[in-house]
């Protein structure tokens, strides 16, 4: 099923993702002390005239990495090549991205933790000593043949950092969690956004997308894209707070962020009365595979306090039985 709110499957159109997104630091809202570090350290090397040690960004999706990966690559006047884990199949692929580098490029890797073993095995020489391994031939015959790479930047991006190998990891000099976005925030950035879209959006209306996106900025620009719409329809030039609220009702996105989806998974728990749900259940009961439901639903849930996760499977938490205004002994209602 599509969601309005869905953050890792549907993308923007390419000519809006890059024009709405920042090209520096000043314009990156968010993420302070990220952008804090990071300024120092680029600083740090362009001083020393050398390449950014290798860095890695993790988190929920939707949150930015991809974005400080260009505005990293910017900073240090460098070009960047960008590919995702599931691209890199063979060793061939991988030597092939990394021996058509130039000396500072920047090299962005998403979804790093889906590198096989193997892959990765390559790319320790490479992080390490800037030097590509190659084993020809097998058995007693075999050769290994070692190539000299320039110097670079490798930029990795997960949103599961615990499925990343400790020596993969461990080559990383700088590691970075991006956090979710608070309410304000979020609202700067649909401000903006806005502009860039020929549209002006008042001050509630830029509040009320922010507060229903998940505090996540791709789902706030992707709800923006369709309000604007609703607005485009009804030949308005503004985003008013009456048409945003309209809009995101219609969209199916609720006061607290949540669409059809999140709340089907939070009755399956209420109505469970307190008893402990196993992922399989929940999966199971919500016609969803496990791993949408861990990378998906549940890190926005678990991070702002309207679950709770323990040994024997998924609580509903007393936040969310506030927030839907039920006790824990009553049947659900909506």
């Amino acid at each position: 099923m599509d969601r309005i709110v869905e953050i890792e499957k549907v993308e923007f159109d390419k000519e809006y993702e890059i024009s709405l997104r920042p090209a520096t630091f000043d314009d990156y809202i968010g993420q302070s002390k990220v952008k804090q570090n990071l300024k120092v350290f680029i600083e740090a090397a362009k001083i020393r005239g050398e390449t950014l040690d290798h860095v890695l960004f993790y988190g929920p999706p939707g949150l930015g990495k991809t974005t400080l990966a260009n505005i990293i690559a910017s900073e240090m006047g460098a070009n960047i090549k960008m590919t995702a884990a599931p691209m890199i199949e063979k060793a061939g692929d991988l030597a092939a991205i990394l021996t058509n580098l130039q000396e500072g490029d920047a090299l962005f890797i998403d979804e790093i933790h889906r590198l096989s073993p193997a892959i990765e095995e390559i790319l320790y020489p490479a992080m390490e000593d800037f030097r590509l391994d190659i084993i020809i031939g097998s058995g007693p015959a075999a050769q290994t043949i070692k190539i000299d790479l320039p110097k670079f930047t490798l930029i990795g991006a997960t949103t599961k950092a615990g499925s990343i190998s400790a020596p993969l990891r461990d080559r990383f000099g700088m590691h970075f969690r991006l956090q979710f976005y608070e309410p304000d925030e979020l609202s700067q950035i649909v401000k903006r956004a806005a502009e860039k879209l020929k549209k002006t959006c008042d001050k509630n209306a830029s509040f009320e997308i922010a507060r229903r996106s998940r505090g996540t900025p791709r789902i706030a620009l992707r709800l923006l894209k369709r309000i604007r719409d609703f607005a485009d329809v009804a030949g308005e030039n503004a985003i008013s707070h009456e048409r945003a609220k309209e809009a995101l009702n219609l969209l199916g996105v609720n006061e607290l962020g949540f669409d059809e989806l999140d709340i089907r998974y939070l009755r399956m728990l209420f109505e469970a009365r307190r008893r402990p749900l196993g992922l399989s259940t929940i999966a199971a009961g919500l016609s969803e595979d496990e791993g949408t439901i861990e990378d998906i639903i549940e890190p926005y849930l678990l991070a702002h306090g309207y679950i709770e996760r323990t040994a024997k499977g998924r609580i509903a938490s007393a936040k969310s039985y506030e927030s839907f205004g039920i006790k824990s002994d009553e049947s659900l209602l909506f």
